[in-house]
C-alpha cells in the first residue's frame, strides 16, 4: 500500500536533505523511491542535446543498467521525458501496442521489467535530466505514487545542481571522495568515448562509424555501450575490421 502523500512527502525529503550534496543524495533519493513509491529500481539521467549523458544516481545496480540502456540505444522513456518535457509513462513493455522503444523494451524485459516511468527534471527553465523509476509488475499509478513520483523529480533537481555548481566553482571540498572524479564534464561516459578513440586508431575509421560498432557490439551481446568500452580499454575485448570481435588475450571478454 502507497504511504499517504504527507509521510511520501517526508520521506523523500529526508533522503535528500539527510544526505551529503551531490551523488550520495541522489542516491538516497532513488533508494527512497524504491522503498515509497512500490518501486523495483529508480535512476537519475543527466540528458544534453537529447543524448544520454549519465547516470547520476541509482538505487542500485540494476537500476543504473537499466538507465545504461537508454545510452547504448539511444531510445528510451527517459530521453522521450526530457525532450517534451512531460511525464513518459510506460505501464506495460510486453502489451502489443506499446512500440515506442523496441530496443529499449527488448532487454528492459529481459532484465524482468515491465512498466517504467520517466519524469523530466528542471533547473529553473532547463530540462537537465530525468528520473526512470521501474517496476517489475505491470500497471499504472496507484493511489499517491503519481504526486509522490513528480515530488521526487523536483527534490531531483536539488543533487544535480550541487554537481553542475560544485564543477563551476571547482569545490572539490563539497564533493564526496568517492565523487571527486564525477564532474559535469565527466559525465559524458568517458569509458566510451576512450575506447571510441582506440577503435579509430586500430580500425582506421572514422569516429561515427567507431562509435556504430561499439554500439552494435553492445546490442549484439546484451551488454551496456560502458562495458564494452571498459571491456576494449583494458585490452580484453578486441573488434575487427569485419565487425567480429577477437581477444588478444586468448581467454574471454
Amino acid at each position: 500500500m502507497t504511504p499517504s502523500l504527507e509521510r511520501l512527502s517526508a520521506g523523500l525529503r529526508a533522503a535528500v536533505e539527510g544526505a551529503e550534496p551531490g551523488l550520495e543524495a541522489a542516491n538516497e533519493l532513488c533508494s527512497a523511491c524504491v522503498e515509497l513509491l512500490g518501486m523495483d529500481g529508480a535512476a537519475v539521467s543527466m540528458v544534453h542535446e537529447g543524448v544520454s549523458r549519465g547516470t547520476f544516481g541509482a538505487s542500485g545496480d540494476d537500476g543504473r543498467r537499466l538507465d545504461e540502456y537508454q545510452f547504448t540505444f539511444g531510445e528510451g522513456p527517459c530521453l522521450d521525458a526530457v525532450s517534451h518535457r512531460r511525464s513518459v509513462l510506460a505501464p506495460d513493455l510486453d502489451a502489443p501496442t506499446e512500440t515506442r522503444w523496441p530496443l529499449f523494451s527488448d532487454a528492459a524485459l529481459h532484465d524482468g521489467v515491465r512498466a517504467v516511468f520517466a519524469l523530466p527534471i528542471m533547473i529553473t527553465s532547463a530540462c537537465v535530466g530525468a528520473l526512470d523509476l521501474f517496476r517489475a509488475e505491470p500497471g499504472g499509478w496507484r493511489g499517491e505514487q503519481a504526486a509522490g513520483a513528480a515530488l521526487a523529480a523536483r527534490l531531483a533537481s536539488q543533487p544535480l545542481l550541487d554537481l553542475l555548481t560544485a564543477d563551476l566553482t571547482g569545490d572539490e571540498q563539497s564533493r564526496p571522495d568517492e565523487w571527486a572524479t564525477v564532474t559535469a564534464a565527466d559525465m559524458d561516459r568517458v569509458e566510451v568515448y576512450q575506447a571510441t578513440g582506440i577503435l579509430i586508431a586500430q580500425l582506421d575509421v572514422d569516429a561515427a562509424e567507431a562509435a556504430v560498432r561499439l554500439r552494435a557490439h553492445a546490442m549484439a551481446t546484451g551488454q551496456t555501450a560502458s562495458e564494452v568500452g571498459i571491456a576494449i580499454i583494458e585490452r580484453r575485448l578486441f573488434l575487427d575490421r569485419d565487425g567480429g570481435r577477437g581477444d588478444p588475450a586468448g581467454g574471454p571478454a
